[in-house]
């Protein structure tokens, strides 16, 4: 991106100020080198969710960000119900509520190394990975609606978790307003035996060692000790939250003239918040999100079964579980004036700061965990909201690296096997049912994750408290 375009606020602050039809400045967080790596379409897509009607304070982009559909992924934007404000599918992504969860288990580095790949079959074996992967849990239509409804809840109500779990997952484990009468027959076809799933993509399933601590007491709040190994599991709400946000894109481009919204892009479609397809979308979209907190839930219910075979007195403890793709209604400062707002995350992580209501009494001054997944063959790590970020950004920092490159340009200069063996001379362990998944999803075609966090931190969106390296990876 041509950093002349941009006026250059901080280091890492850069706006682009609101011409034509822009109701608001796009805002962005990044140091020069991340904003020169940026596609050009970064900045018209931020300047085009800047221009929807209903938008608050600015539209604002994460240091990972990248071309998406509509909105750019890293992007943000916050919707005023009362000032005509509308909600985008576009501005949530089609893979509704992705997220990262992270898990502790106070088990050091040696005890993994000692059965590293008898653990990696195992979790290969029990959490099916793939397109199209099927689980062993088989749903008939009125649980298909029951978990639509209660998420995380419902599937630990029918054994597959902890209730101890519900308080460290983002909305207690349920996303509230939830109408599965809303969501297709289609969508719902797709889901059918696809709950405990990984998908495909850059989805995983990975054994960490922790490998550095900035922030000793933050992390010991969290239960992050140096030397010790945690697992992540990023995934979503499968084939339902793709067929959810295509349903009602297809919807919101042909109504759009009726609500005398003109569209820059088709992916940018959207409809008024108040609007009977607004609310059928959130509807909808709220079934996607407890589709995906009841996947991730699933999937840790099969990897505990897994680590009690080979490790039988630990216990699994969940950090925390958040998602980045979303759209969530919130109260915010905005001019002094507490609004409430509609606010689009698409490949952005909430971040909010200490004494937050919804976290657990045990970390509630530390702040929200804020997850950031890497590749196979670089780090995740954990961050924490800070109380700055709600001024800055609705309360948002990145999700992850972000491509540089696109999974047809991986694909054409990387071999999945030969990404395989480089990551196993270096004891990454990989196991994934497609090789082109690997090549597409190659260390290289992504930034460089330590920057993008580094950017987030000096900007305040979040603040650096550990970095973990991968051990074992399932990939998608």
């Amino acid at each position: 991106m041509e950093t002349s375009k941009l006026k250059r606020e901080s280091e890492y602050k850069w706006v682009i100020e609101p011409v034509g039809k822009m109701r608001v400045p796009a805002i962005i967080y990044a140091d020069k080198q991340l904003i020169e790596q940026m596609d050009e379409k970064v900045c018209e897509q931020a300047s085009n969710v800047a221009a929807l009607p209903g938008i608050v304070k600015a539209c604002y982009v994460m240091p990972d960000a990248h071309w998406g559909y509509g909105f750019p992924i890293g992007g943000v934007a916050a919707f005023d119900p009362d000032a005509d404000g509308v909600i985008s599918a576009g501005g949530v992504g089609f893979d509704i509520a992705c997220g990262v969860r992270t898990l502790t288990t106070g088990l050091k580095v040696d005890q993994i190394e000692q059965v590293k790949e008898q653990l990696l079959d195992l979790l290969a074996r029990r959490v099916p990975a793939g397109v199209g992967s099927r689980g062993k849990i088989k749903l008939n239509p009125a649980e298909i609606d029951d978990m639509l409804a209660g998420g995380a809840r419902w599937v630990v109500e029918q054994g597959w978790g902890s209730s101890e779990d519900l308080e460290r997952i983002e909305g207690g484990g349920c996303a509230s307003g939830a109408r599965p009468e809303c969501v297709s027959a289609e969508a719902k076809k797709r889901q059918r035996d696809q709950v405990g799933t990984l998908g495909s993509g850059n989805h995983y399933l990975e054994v960490q060692r922790i490998c550095e601590i900035y922030d000793e007491k933050t992390a010991e709040v969290y239960g992050l000790r140096k030397g010790e190994v945690a697992i992540s599991i990023h995934c979503g709400s499968r084939g339902l939250g793709h067929q959810i946000g295509t349903d009602f894109l297809k919807k919101m481009v042909a109504e759009a003239g009726r609500y005398g919204i003109k569209l820059a892009e088709r992916e940018l479609a959207c409809a008024p918040i108040k609007s009977p397809t607004g609310q059928e979308y959130l509807g909808a979209m709220r079934s996607g999100i407890n589709c995906a907190l009841a996947n991730r839930e699933v999937i840790t219910h099969l990897v505990r079964e897994v680590f009690a075979e080979l490790f039988p007195k630990v216990q699994l403890k969940l950090l925390y579980d958040v998602s980045h793709n979303t759209c969530k209604e919130e109260i915010h400062n905005v001019d002094g004036e507490k609004k409430r707002l509609f606010v689009h995350r698409k490949g952005a992580t909430r971040s909010f700061g200490s004494g937050f209501s919804e976290l657990p009494e045990q970390i509630r001054d530390a702040g929200q965990p804020v997850i950031i997944g890497g590749t196979m063959g670089t780090a995740s790590y954990i961050l924490a909201g800070t109380n700055e970020s709600g001024q800055l950004a609705f309360g948002s920092s990145c999700h992850g690296a972000g491509r540089n490159m696109s999974r047809h340009q991986a694909t054409r200069r990387w071999r999945g096997r030969d990404v395989v063996k480089s990551l196993a001379h270096r004891g990454i362990l990989i196991r994934s049912p497609s090789m082109r998944g690997v090549a597409e999803e190659a260390p290289k075609a992504y930034k460089d994750v330590g920057a993008v966090v580094e950017s987030a931190h000096q900007a305040r969106l979040s603040r650096k408290v550990a970095r973990l390296e991968p051990m074992v990876c399932v990939k998608g």
